[in-house]
């Protein structure tokens, strides 16, 4: 398939926040992004649930092969986060999913991803701030975290207090739609 004919792919490489945790995949965000934009361009959502940004890694090569994607959303690390790896390690391991993105000649989209306070100013602070360098070194779009909009509703939030549910994905995909169609929806 030659990426001419194609249409144009934004695979979303993410976790449990993108990949629909405890509902049906075509109810996450990714799925009704797809549907309000009429597949103009088509969203691949090949986020998988408790994946770190070393996983994604893994998985990225196969995934770049099969879609051929013209962006790739990378919504990575906040399990490394949550399991206290170093920051260093998750930006290292994110940098390699750039470089990969960059190498396939995709356009890499960065989250900004956020820990619950509860992990430590010292440690929050330093993951938060692995976004926007990477995004300014490579020079790339910094897509602001969904989930700080979803947190503030209650109702919107899973019982886990980590995980939007059902009642989030249309405002999500909403959200998203406005932040990622400057980026995507033109040349």
């Amino acid at each position: 398939m030659s990426r001419i004919a194609a249409a144009d792919t934004l695979l979303v490489l993410g976790d449990s926040l993108s990949a629909g945790y405890r509902m049906s995949a075509t109810a996450a965000w990714p799925s009704l992004l797809n549907k309000e934009w009429q597949q103009q361009p088509k969203v691949v959502n090949a986020s998988i649930s408790g994946d770190t940004a070393g996983q994604g890694l893994a998985r990225l090569p196969g995934l770049l092969k099969q879609h051929q994607p013209r962006w790739v959303l990378i919504e990575l690390g906040g399990n490394d986060g949550l399991r206290g790896f170093p920051p260093q390690n998750i930006a290292a391991d994110l940098t390699k999913v750039i470089d990969e993105v960059k190498a396939a000649k995709a356009q890499p989209l960065l989250m900004q991803i956020r820990l619950p306070a509860n992990y430590g100013r010292r440690y929050t602070e330093a993951f938060s701030a692995i976004y926007p360098r990477l995004a300014q070194q490579y020079d790339i779009p910094l897509v602001p975290f969904f989930m700080e909009q979803v947190y503030l509703k209650p109702e919107w939030m899973q019982q886990d207090g980590i995980h939007p549910n059902p009642d989030a994905q249309p405002f999500i995909a909403n959200l998203m739609a406005t932040e990622l169609a400057p980026l995507v929806k033109h040349d």
